[in-house]
C-alpha cells in the first residue's frame, strides 16, 4: 500500500467545526462508549467529518483530536491507515476505489484501471475536468468471490467489466448513481455460485425461484438451514409406511418428469381446454422461428408442442403472465417446471440480446 499523506497545506481550510446537526450526532455517539473509552469514537467522527465536507481535512483531523481528548498524531494515524479516508479533495459526485489485490487483478482489476485513467484522469487521486470523478488503487475490499469489483463511496459494485464500470461511472457523473444497484452486476445472489447452487439441490431447487413480481431471484436457503428430523423408524426403507413411500415415490417421478409413476405415484391431470381465456394467443409460423429450446426445461418434444400452440418466438414466452404460465403447465403437465426453471426470465433475456445476453443475466450459455 502507498504512502497516505495529508494534502498540501495550499488546500487545506483554516478550520473546522461540526454543523449543528452533525454536533449533535457527533455527541450522541460518543455517549454510546463507556467512560474513558470515548476515543473509540474516532472512526465515525472522522467518517462523519468527510461526509460533511468531502474529505478529511487537517483542521478536521485536529478538531476531533480536541473533542476526544486525543493527540493529534494519534488521530492522524488512523485517518491515514484506512483508505476509506480521503485525505485530499476527490470527485464530488464519484470516487471510484478499485480493488487491485491478487483475486481482482487475476479476473481483470488492470483492465478496469485502465479505463479509469482513460475516463477519469491518468493518474490517481486526480479529480477530472470538471472536479466530478476520481479514482484510485486499493487493498482487498472483502469481495474476492465477485472480483473484480470497485467501492464508490459506501457502496461496492462487484463482477465487472469495463463496460459496465463505464456506464456506472457515467451514471454517477450524470448525478443518477441511484439508478444503478450496488453488488452483483450480474446474475449472482450475493457471494452465491454464478447461475444458482450446484451442488446439495433437491430436485426443482437448482435455480432460485422468481419473486412474484417476476424480478431478481429469491434468496434460497443455505444447504443447512433448519429441517425438521426424521423419526427414527423412518430412517430404514423398510419401515417406511405406505404413504411415505407413495409421497416419494410421487417426488421422484416429478423430477424425472415422468407422469406413469407404477401405482398412480404421480396422478395424471386433465388438460385444461384449449378454448380456455388463459391460454397464450398464437401466431402463424413465421419464416424465421427461434430456437425455444435454449430455454432449459424446453426440449424437442416440448418445443414441438408449443409449436401447435402457436408459440414460436421467445418473445411471446416472456410475454406470459401468471395465469398463461398456469394454463401452459396444466397443458403440459409440468407441475410447477415453468416457474422453477424460470422460462419467462429466460426468454426475456433471450429475445432482448441473445446467447450474450443470457451470458450477461445468467452467467452462463443457454443450454
Amino acid at each position: 500500500m502507498s504512502v497516505r499523506r495529508l494534502a498540501e497545506d495550499s488546500i487545506q481550510p483554516a478550520g473546522f467545526a461540526f454543523n449543528a446537526e452533525n454536533a449533535a450526532w457527533a455527541e450522541a455517539t460518543i455517549k454510546k462508549y463507556p467512560e474513558g473509552r470515548e476515543q473509540s469514537a474516532v472512526i465515525p467522527l472522522l467518517m462523519r467529518a468527510q461526509e460533511q465536507d468531502g474529505w478529511v481535512t487537517r483542521a478536521a483531523i485536529e478538531a476531533i483530536a480536541d473533542l476526544l481528548g486525543m493527540a493529534y498524531i494519534r488521530v492522524l494515524e488512523v485517518a491515514t491507515f484506512y483508505t476509506q479516508f480521503q485525505l485530499a479533495p476527490v470527485g464530488t459526485r464519484a470516487h471510484v476505489q478499485v480493488c487491485g489485490t491478487t483475486p481482482c487483478m487475476l479476473r481483470g482489476a488492470e483492465d478496469l484501471i485502465n479505463l479509469c485513467k482513460k475516463r477519469i484522469h491518468p493518474d490517481p487521486l486526480h479529480l477530472n475536468e470538471g472536479g466530478t470523478l476520481s479514482w484510485e488503487e486499493v487493498e482487498c475490499q472483502g469481495a474476492c468471490v465477485n472480483a473484480p469489483m470497485v467501492m464508490i463511496f459506501k457502496d461496492a459494485y462487484e463482477d465487472l467489466t469495463p463496460e459496465q464500470l463505464e456506464h456506472i461511472i457515467d451514471r454517477f457523473e450524470a448525478g443518477k448513481g441511484d439508478e444503478i444497484t450496488p453488488g452483483p452486476q450480474i446474475d449472482r445472489i450475493y457471494s452465491a455460485p454464478v447461475g444458482g447452487p450446484t451442488t446439495l439441490t433437491d430436485a426443482g431447487t437448482k435455480k432460485a425461484p422468481a419473486k412474484a413480481n417476476g424480478g431478481d431471484p429469491a434468496i434460497v436457503p443455505p444447504s443447512n438451514a433448519a429441517r425438521p428430523k426424521t423419526d427414527a423408524d423412518e430412517t430404514d426403507p423398510t419401515l417406511k409406511t405406505p404413504a411415505t413411500a407413495k409421497a416419494e415415490a410421487a417426488a421422484n417421478a416429478e423430477a424425472k418428469g415422468d407422469t406413469r409413476a407404477e401405482g398412480g405415484a404421480q396422478e395424471a391431470r386433465e388438460k385444461p381446454s384449449l378454448d380456455d381465456k388463459n391460454r397464450p394467443a398464437g401466431i402463424a409460423r413465421p419464416a424465421a422461428i427461434d430456437d425455444l429450446k435454449l430455454v432449459s426445461g424446453i426440449g424437442p418434444k416440448i418445443e414441438g408442442i408449443l409449436h401447435e400452440l402457436g408459440i414460436f418466438t421467445f418473445a411471446q414466452i416472456a410475454a406470459w403472465k401468471k395465469a398463461e404460465r398456469d394454463w401452459v403447465d396444466g397443458y403440459l403437465n409440468f407441475r410447477g417446471r415453468i416457474e422453477r426453471d424460470d422460462w419467462v426470465r429466460q426468454a426475456k433475456a433471450l429475445a432482448k440480446g441473445g446467447e450474450a445476453e443470457y451470458i450477461r443475466v445468467f452467467g452462463k450459455k443457454p443450454r
